[in-house]
């Protein structure tokens, strides 16, 4: 089990940072898109960040991952990656993940010509001594591998990990902390452990806690439904009668849905229905209008307005487009 918050000291966990390591100089671009919140890496052994901005490039940000450390990065929004050792961790909309380093290795970039938001949890290695027990059970095997004395692998990234309702209302709750200014420094320090438990942590053998079972559960609901729905495009079902299929109430399919795929259903009932129709429109089978009928419109207008807005141009032309693909 991991210890209690250590008593201060003269020499706090993360003493040992590299004295001349800045982030700065990354950041710096987007003014106020980026914010510290609490912590101080090279003090404390742990800092916690806010980004908001948007690049028109892709954006080089593994300059910001200090030496001898492992990251946690609470993904809102954007598209983003880290690469260490022939491994990728991509990181999408309402995701998160960790990467570590020891020596700087790890190469990392974030689309451009999209929004980024997102919380980074920066700890050091002795902080993460500190709390830690590398042999412990439980422990991610990549994290207490990499935090072994005779370990000499320069750097890891671990595997994509959908947030969870809770987890990013936790990371919406870093920027304004629901207690009074003196209480924050005990409250940061709580949720750090937190976050470090729920993602550097895995479930024993036959382990496996009541919400991790009920997120499996409304994850093979949602799938349940996509495939639903994909088998009967002309005439989907209602939302009482896919609630009775997957065994649910419309009520509660409508709210889990959206959180595990990220869209409402008639949402992705009308994505599904414009990736159908893209496909028979480029296989030359069928006029537009056959097309749209074939995926349930018959108004041509409705089908030309909600094909622009999934595709990218009108039905008419999309057969024409050189190199044109499957969305």
């Amino acid at each position: 089990m991991m210890a209690s918050l250590p008593v201060k000291s003269k020499n706090p966990p993360g003493a040992r940072a590299a004295p001349d390591f800045s982030e700065l100089d990354v950041w710096r671009p987007f003014g106020p898109g980026w914010r510290k919140l609490h912590g101080s890496f090279r003090h404390t052994g742990y800092s916690v960040e806010w980004h908001d901005f948007t690049t028109a490039t892709p954006l080089d940000w593994s300059p910001t991952f200090h030496p001898a450390s492992l990251e946690i990065c609470l993904n809102l929004s954007g598209n983003a990656d880290v690469r260490a050792a022939g491994e990728t961790l991509q990181l999408a909309p309402l995701t998160a993940g960790f990467y570590a380093q020891k020596d700087p290795s790890l190469t990392a970039s974030r689309r451009g010509g999209e929004r980024h938001q997102f919380i980074t949890i920066e700890l050091s290695l002795p902080f993460l001594a500190h709390h830690l027990v590398a042999t412990e059970g439980g422990l991610q095997p990549r994290v207490s591998g990499f935090l072994a004395r005779r370990n000499r692998a320069p750097g890891i990234v671990s595997e994509p990990v959908r947030l969870s309702n809770d987890q990013q209302q936790l990371a919406l709750s870093f920027q304004s902390p629901p207690v009074f200014l003196a209480a924050q420094r005990l409250w940061y320090q709580a949720k750090i452990l937190e976050v470090v438990s729920a993602f550097l942590y895995q479930p024993s053998a036959g382990e496996e806690l009541f919400c991790q079972r009920q997120h499996h559960l409304n994850r093979e609901r949602a799938q349940k439904v996509l495939a639903i729905l994909k088998e009967n495009l002309a005439e989907p079902p209602g939302l009482e009668e896919l609630g009775r299929r997957v065994g649910c109430s419309r009520f509660y399919l409508s709210r889990i849905f959206t959180q595990e795929i990220g869209k409402t259903i008639s949402v992705a009932l009308r994505d599904l229905r414009m990736e159908r129709a893209a496909s028979l429109l480029r296989e030359g089978r069928l006029n537009v209008t056959q097309a749209a009928l074939e995926v349930g419109y018959s108004s041509l207008s409705h089908f030309s307005t909600a094909f622009h807005d999934v595709i990218g141009c009108c039905p008419g032309l999309y057969p024409l487009m050189p190199g044109a693909k499957k969305p």
